[in-house]
């Protein structure tokens, strides 16, 4: 009997010890983002010769990763943050215009990043910037606003907290010439003016006064190292300093250059976890890395599952080794709608070589955009061109681009000389275009459909539509890409797509007319047809900007009609950003835009307004 007893107790108790063995709770790390907001690496001397000192971001250096090659996909805050939270391209989510006309949903089964921390068991806090252009669910954050802090979680749960710093956004350049005469703690005389800009007493101030900026956004990363500190959490805790985008000197955000998008990254490796990371902390990773990725490696270091159709992959974590990140060779960087001005950019940057492509080549970097211009250093800049005291280099930004671009990033880092055209890049040239091409296509890339077109047809389920017209979206590309021919080898297939009964076949033609110019000449009937009876108001806007830029046709009555005929605010916002084009292009055209005459659904957009405040002023 006492040793049937005692068979019991001792099945009993490895039954309780194999219960309680189940329900212990996993032990993960501690997550922190600190994050600048616009500013490219170019700022840290860390990073970059030229950049000031940040001894707080150095420090973390100290005990962590630099990312040589770290990059947002996006150079402009919502299209990177968007990006940053779902860890997903944004041009196949259509999250990528900035700003927002209409928020769009996740694809079915995908949740924001920090959702699955939440559910793992984290307690997860934003303070306090979101800026998303995605719906946000309820499930995401604990608390995100300016008092969200990891210090309201429960005793031992483990936190994933966001920290976002003002102090280095555009809006900080804003200043004025009187403010000016406060001076700089930056020596304006020891700052480097990148060549591509006027080498002036502005632009010197600028930079030293932005480098300032820096130095006091330094300082503001050491205040939440140490409250980390403070309560024993640093051994604990994975700190990812990083820059929201590139920024914000004239010509970085919102293009997708290296001033654009190559951010800084420092990843702080605790000493609890280190296991965690095959890395020596206190080294360089020359590995690329993108926004895409940041969440997957959040996710891949908290033990959480990566979720099925995300685009992203880890950089740290159980499973990645230092090999593999170090093979990582590419990124991709899109930009289209800035605020009110609209182009489409793609690029792929792979090792040392930066292809761009520009759908829209003749719509000029330097277009207006009010934000932007509010900055002194944009006004001179635009200034010194109209007055014809710039050199070529320094000329670009407002002059007509080239379909393709191509860059020695190493050797040529502010993309001053495009090497596209060399024979020797052929070679190079061609890979990158059927790379950057690959990847339009197989997304799809929605902004081959007009993004008002999208928002009435597509915001509802924006990745089930793009798969849904795969086919269609790929015909587009294709029409897009016939700029990249000679004109002789191109004409054939521009005369069967403006005849295309496929409304936004026509569009992509019409843009091909434009791309080539005068060379187009023999559309010029064909145009001035479309610009009279199209069914669609932007095809007869584009086809007078074709004449417009050619100069066979004033095309101040044709897109004023379209302007005042347009029910759609977004609809009229694409058809301003031509109107500004034809304004300040080359042939300077004169409108005089009625506002009574405008459908007031279309006044009801803020920044359709914006514009034609800029167009009558």
């Amino acid at each position: 009997m006492k040793f049937k007893l005692l068979l019991f107790c001792l099945v009993t108790l490895q039954v309780f010890t194999a219960c309680s063995q189940k329900v212990k709770p996993i032990e993960r790390p501690n997550i922190v983002w600190i994050v600048s907001e616009d500013n490219s690496k170019h700022y840290l001397k860390m990073f970059d010769e030229h950049g000031i000192e940040t001894p707080n971001i150095e420090s973390l250096a100290e005990t962590g990763l630099t990312y040589t090659h770290a990059f947002s996909n996006a150079a402009v805050c919502s299209a990177a943050r968007s990006t940053l939270i779902s860890a997903s391209y944004g041009p196949r989510l259509a999250s990528h215009y900035h700003r927002k006309l209409e928020l769009v949903p996740l694809p079915t089964g995908v949740e924001m990043f920090p959702a699955y921390l939440k559910e793992a068991g984290y307690h997860t806090t934003n303070n306090a910037k979101e800026d998303y252009n995605i719906i946000k669910d309820d499930n995401v954050w604990d608390m995100s606003s300016k008092k969200a802090t990891w210090r309201d979680r429960k005793p031992g749960q483990p936190f994933y907290h966001v920290f976002n710093i003002e102090t280095t956004h555009e809006g900080r350049l804003h200043f004025t010439k009187e403010d000016m005469k406060k001076g700089t703690k930056t020596d304006v005389n020891s700052v480097f003016v990148q060549p591509n800009h006027p080498q002036t007493e502005l632009f010197k101030y600028t930079n030293a006064y932005y480098r300032d900026k820096i130095q006091q956004m330094d300082g503001e990363v050491g205040e939440v190292v140490a409250k980390l500190k403070e309560d024993g959490l640093y051994d604990s805790t994975f700190i990812f300093y990083y820059g929201d985008h590139g920024g914000v000197l004239p010509g970085s955000k919102g293009y997708i250059n290296e001033m654009g998008v190559h951010v800084p990254l420092v990843v702080h490796i605790p000493s609890k976890y280190k296991d965690l990371v095959d890395a020596t902390p206190g080294t360089k990773v020359d590995g690329f890395v993108s926004f895409i990725d940041f969440g997957a490696t959040v996710l891949n270091l908290a033990g959480v599952n990566l979720p099925k159709g995300i685009d992203g992959k880890p950089f740290l974590g159980k499973g990645v080794t230092a090999a593999d990140v170090a093979k990582r060779d590419e990124t991709f960087s899109y930009a289209d709608r800035f605020d009110e001005k609209y182009d489409m950019v793609r690029a792929v940057r792979k090792g040392k070589y930066k292809y761009t492509r520009n759908y829209q080549p003749f719509n000029f970097d330097g277009l207006m955009n009010n934000y932007r211009y509010k900055q002194l250093a944009y006004q001179e800049w635009a200034q010194l061109y109209e007055e014809g005291k710039l050199n070529k280099t320094q000329s670009k930004f407002f002059e007509t681009k080239q379909a393709e671009e191509l860059y020695d990033v190493e050797a040529d880092p502010y993309e001053t000389n495009n090497i596209a055209g060399n024979p020797e890049n052929a070679t190079i040239l061609k890979q990158l275009r059927v790379n950057l091409n690959n990847r339009v296509k197989s997304m799809p890339d929605l902004s081959f459909y007009p993004e008002f077109y999208l928002k009435k047809n597509a915001f509802s389920y924006p990745v089930e539509f793009g798969q849904k017209h795969k086919k269609d979206i790929q015909r587009y590309i294709e029409v897009a890409n016939l700029n990249l021919l000679n004109f002789e080898a191109a004409k054939t297939k521009i005369t069967e797509n403006l005849k295309s009964q496929d409304p936004w076949k026509r569009y992509w033609a019409l843009i091909a007319c434009s791309s080539f110019g005068e060379q187009a000449s023999e559309f010029v009937g064909t145009a001035k047809e479309i610009a009279k009876s199209d069914s669609e108001l932007i095809n007869k806007v584009r086809a007078a900007e074709f004449l417009g830029l050619i100069g066979k046709q004033n095309p101040t009555e044709v897109m004023t009609n379209a302007l005042y005929e347009s029910k759609d605010g977004a609809e009229a916002l694409l058809i301003l950003n031509s109107v500004v084009l034809m304004k300040d292009g080359a042939k300077k055209y004169a409108f005089n835009i009625k506002k009574d005459k405008i459908n007031k659904v279309v006044l009801d957009e803020s920044q359709v307004l914006r514009r034609l405040e800029y167009i009558n002023q």
